[in-house]
């Protein structure tokens, strides 16, 4: 507020004190907001090229009911502390459960259903998994092409998984470097982390795991109208967000 008020008086002339100057930014409708890191390799240009060119016309197509679109990432669950923001008169504490135990959750959002399809296992994904993921995609019997969009990970942009997806006719789409913000999964992830882990603790690894798998398997139904709005096909490009904070 000190600074805003030294800005003001530097363009106005006008001295208003920190109280003043906070009442008069929440009125224009400015609030506190946590800044957001933007990969510095990420090519607002490329991203750009990418979603025009190819992400929007499948999209357009599975809207239409011609194709399936899944978004495809691999989620990391340690079981720990996630620790949220509560409103109290006190501050309160969570156990904190002990080992670092790792649900590993490589999951395959449909784009217009949000339903996630998933392989999950306690050690590591590989290449392996995500062919097993492929093979429950194809299972699905969709009448239609499907294309994954999916990120430059070794394990997943490799010899193994193109030959397997090229024998099963599943298109993949590698995003640009450094591109988070077009994969529609990160999003999904971030919601599955603030409906059952924050402020939650499982005394056991078997209790954290089936939470975390109930959330995923009941989202598209119990939460359909909050991912709705949550997994929009309307995507940010790091350019546009690095000017803005320029």
């Amino acid at each position: 507020m000190a600074e805003a008020a030294e800005k003001i008086a530097g363009l106005t002339g006008v001295q208003r004190k920190p109280t003043q100057i906070r009442k008069f930014l929440k009125h224009i409708g400015m609030k506190p907001r946590r800044m957001a890191a933007v990969p510095a390799k990420a090519d607002g240009e490329v991203q750009a090229h990418y979603l025009r060119d190819k992400l929007e016309p499948r999209l357009a197509e599975a809207q239409a009911g011609n194709r399936a679109v899944f978004f495809t990432d691999a989620s990391h669950f340690v079981l720990a502390s996630f620790l949220g923001i509560v409103w109290c008169f006190t501050r309160l504490f969570i156990r904190a459960p002990s080992g670092r135990q790792r649900f590993n959750v490589l999951g395959a959002l449909n784009a217009i259903t949000k339903e996630v399809v998933t392989v999950t296992n306690d050690s590591y994904i590989t290449a392996v998994e995500v062919c097993q993921l492929l093979d429950k995609l194809a299972a699905l019997n969709l009448g239609v092409p499907i294309s994954v969009v999916l990120d430059n990970a070794r394990y997943q942009h490799c010899a193994l998984v193109e030959k397997h997806a090229r024998h099963l006719n599943i298109e993949l789409l590698f995003l640009p470097s450094y591109s988070p913000n077009l994969n529609l999964i990160e999003r999904f992830w971030k919601y599955v982390k603030k409906e059952c882990l924050y402020c939650h603790y499982y005394a056991t690894f078997a209790e954290f795991k089936q939470a975390i798998s109930t959330c995923i398997a009941q989202a598209p139904v119990k939460h359909k109208a909050k991912l709705n709005s949550l997994l929009s096909l309307r995507f940010h490009l790091f350019e546009q967000r690095a000017a803005i904070a320029a």
